[in-house]
């Protein structure tokens, strides 16, 4: 199973539960209005296009179902922003807490991460090499440790299916990106037996 925390409108989901018919793939955001277009196309019969393999669910970070705590193989989160975004960087210790309880054991969290100064972030970093340390000390406690970080590649974020890496990519077929954002790549495994 497969859950993409801070879905959005669900894009990514349908992409993910597309490209990988076997893999179970949920899509949870606080919003469920951004996600009831993607929702519906999921919820259509397979001879119509429908995807038997996606699911939406309407949940906040910091208070995730219970059904699905320590069953989830992986868990992205792609260019949060606001209260999602802070708890990537360590600004509310209840966001990483509900992420990592998502996890199966060994199960990683992957993100993308694009802060700038502009997001109001209260203090927390936008630098590349700072967004990291935010992250992996954020995640830490909750028996994550990291096993890739950096900045993320042009192939990676246009990758993520996410609506955002256009935006972030600048619209260019070289994939410049804005110059206020870097897009940082962090993936941490879950240690717990």
């Amino acid at each position: 199973m497969t859950i993409d925390v801070g879905t959005g409108d669900g894009r990514a989901v349908l992409a993910a539960a597309t490209r990988e018919p076997s893999t179970f793939v949920i899509g949870l955001d606080a919003d469920a209005a951004s996600m009831a277009e993607a929702s519906a196309r999921a919820a259509r019969p397979a001879r119509k296009g429908g995807l038997p393999n996606a699911m939406f669910v309407a949940a906040a970070a910091e208070a995730m179902p219970s059904e699905l705590a320590r069953r989830a193989q992986a868990v992205t989160v792609r260019f949060p922003w606001a209260s999602l975004l802070r708890g990537c960087l360590g600004g509310d210790p209840a966001i990483a807490a509900g992420l990592a309880g998502l996890l199966a054991p060994h199960g990683v969290l992957e993100l993308l991460l694009a802060p700038a100064a502009r997001d109001r972030l209260d203090g927390l970093p936008t630098e590349p090499d700072k967004v990291i340390v935010a992250a992996t000390r954020a995640f830490e406690p909750h028996g994550l440790r990291v096993i890739e970080a950096r900045k993320a590649s042009a192939d990676e974020i246009r990758a993520s299916g996410s609506t955002w890496a256009k935006r972030l990519l600048g619209g260019s077929r070289h994939g410049s990106r804005t110059p206020d954002r870097t897009v940082v790549l962090v993936r941490l495994r879950s240690g717990r037996p």
